[in-house]
């Protein structure tokens, strides 16, 4: 592939815009804490900030830009109808203290 095809700085930005995402939609762990997170609400920001970047640089990318950034845009799309079709996680439970037992146990 030819460099003047792709630019490495937007495949950079593109490609720190899409791992974020995947963190956010909690298919990735993070690389602060290594834990899986899901915040669908910070995954469509960093959607919508990919729609935007699309919609600014139209007329301005190469062929294999706009592929590449309307491939990962329909990517992180179908993970987030999907990951928002589950619908909340469920909460964990805080598990009863032992001296809570005891009480119960008592009465």
């Amino acid at each position: 592939m030819d460099p003047k095809e792709l630019n490495q700085h937007l495949f950079s930005l593109i490609s720190m815009f899409a791992s974020a995402c995947w963190q956010q939609l909690g298919k990735i762990p993070s690389q602060m804490d290594g834990k899986i997170n899901r915040d669908l609400k910070s995954a469509q920001v960093t959607i919508d900030m990919l729609l935007m970047l699309r919609d600014k640089t139209k007329g301005n990318l190469t062929k294999t830009e706009e592929k590449l950034l309307e491939d990962t845009i329909s990517n992180l799309q179908m993970n987030y109808a999907d990951e928002a079709a589950k619908g909340d996680t469920p909460k964990t439970e805080e598990k009863p203290k032992v001296e809570d037992k005891k009480e119960e146990e008592k009465n």
